[in-house]
């Protein structure tokens, strides 16, 4: 029975570091950029738009021609959340790799 108490006791301390993680990627914002910075797109934690901006000079551009550059920062700042949760997963699980675990949950 002692290994089975290690094992519950492993478990309930990567339950509290995931609960953690999950607190702290909550707090995260990414910045992603596109056309040389004359579109900004900042997201949070959950992946929710909490800002865009579009320089003044990118607003006299064609309207597919700005949704394109809202699209492609929106994807550069995704793939930096990705990242950032990704960092924040293996810190809290020791590098783990805990396959189908994915942030935010």
């Amino acid at each position: 029975m002692n290994d089975f108490s290690k094992i519950l006791a492993q478990a309930k301390e990567l339950e509290a570091k995931m609960k953690e993680s999950q607190e702290k990627i909550k707090n995260i914002t990414v910045d992603g950029s596109s056309g040389s910075n004359s579109v900004n797109v900042v997201l949070n934690g959950n992946g929710e738009i909490i800002k865009i901006n579009i320089s003044p000079e990118t607003l006299k551009e064609d309207k597919t021609i700005i949704e394109d550059l809202i699209m492609a920062a929106h994807n550069n700042a995704k793939n930096k959340l990705q990242t950032k949760t990704s960092e924040e997963i293996s810190k809290a699980t020791g590098g783990l790799g805990i396959p189908g675990l994915k942030f935010p949950l």
